[in-house]
């Protein structure tokens, strides 16, 4: 992730070294089945197999639980021995790669380091401060995870998957077409209409943290 001094070319001699204070190196770990962004972490520099092996461990410490399956690209990070060794004999995971150079072999990690970039470090200045950039990180793993809806689990959010909580999309709706019949479908999914149609709502926006990349929208009957 460059941070506000950027990149200027990839091309020598103009080239910055990437590393820190040019660009942050961020390691994320996702959910497959609910989506939700697990853990993360952040590097000066490209890590090595051992400084992942370490964040992985303490990860699945911190979470009290590990997957059955480790799915990443063929860096040297994950295609070492060592990685293999450690992760099969003492925690019974499985690798598995993705096909080197093709796009959406690691669809689900990949799209959400795009979602990552677009929806936050490409909107704000980056932070040279490791805290601070952490911080800023955690408010959007907390809006991902929590309050934005995702297309892939049908307008839930990964925490109501993960959690299997009740979906808000689920709940009864406001109708504000006053003559609208109240067995009558509506778009996906399919819920009942809360009260008689014709509500008058109101739309409430708040920003997670005063962030303005990070907004939780909410409809309200109107008084």
């Amino acid at each position: 992730m460059p941070t506000a001094l950027g990149f200027w070319t990839s091309f020598w001699p103009f080239a910055l070294p990437q590393c820190w204070p040019f660009c942050w190196w961020v390691a994320v770990v996702v959910d497959h089945f609910s989506r939700r962004a697990v853990g993360y972490t952040v590097f000066s520099k490209q890590p090595d197999s051992v400084s992942v092996r370490t964040f992985l461990g303490r990860l699945m410490g911190i979470v009290k639980a590990k997957p059955k399956y480790l799915i990443s690209d063929q860096g040297p990070q994950f295609s070492c021995p060592r990685f293999d060794k450690c992760g099969r004999k003492r925690h019974g995971i499985t690798p598995r790669f993705g096909a080197v150079g093709q796009h959406g072999s690691i669809a689900v990690v990949e799209r959400f380091i795009l979602s990552l970039k677009n929806e936050a470090t490409r909107r704000i200045s980056v932070p040279y401060a490791r805290t601070a950039f952490r911080r800023e990180l955690a408010y959007y793993f907390e809006w991902y995870n929590e309050h934005r809806p995702h297309m892939t689990l049908g307008g839930r959010t990964p925490h109501e998957v993960y959690h299997a909580r009740r979906p808000l999309n689920r709940q009864p709706r406001f109708e504000p077409r006053p003559l609208w019949p109240r067995p009558s479908p509506c778009a996906q999914p399919q819920v009942l209409v809360k009260g008689q149609p014709g509500a008058e709502v109101t739309l409430h926006v708040q920003y997670l943290h005063g962030r303005k990349h990070l907004p939780i929208v909410t409809l309200h009957r109107a008084a």
